[in-house]
């Protein structure tokens, strides 16, 4: 995760499987919180509502990314050219888009919010 991370800094959430103290301090020593749930076995830590929050709007996003590998057969892999993966990726979301339900997360109880 520290290579995949190496330019990134604000938030990072992430499964359970992630939490490592070691790994927790390395990515906050660069500008990068990750933020998990807490296993059963752990001391629990403290976080702000808003990481609270916005750790509930995961599974959210997760569904949405199943929905578009699954439905919309985002995940096919065996393009022959970067351009025909690109139209693939930007056809793929503009049908996402058109649908006529989609999942909104609100950001009523984001600290960035504009009123």
């Amino acid at each position: 995760m520290p290579q995949m991370t190496a330019n990134m800094k604000g938030f990072l959430f992430a499964d359970k499987g992630y939490i490592s103290k070691k790994l927790f301090l390395r990515l906050m020593s660069r500008g990068l919180k990750i933020i998990t749930g807490v296993k059963c076995t752990m001391k629990n830590i403290l976080m702000s509502f808003e990481e609270k929050v916005l750790l509930r709007k995961r599974s959210l996003v997760e569904t949405v990314f199943d929905y578009l590998k699954n439905k919309f057969m985002l995940e096919h892999s065996r393009h022959r050219s970067f351009i025909n993966m690109l139209v693939h990726i930007i056809s793929t979301l503009s049908a996402y888009q058109l649908k006529s339900t989609n999942p909104l997360i609100s950001d009523q109880y984001l600290p960035l919010s504009n009123p």
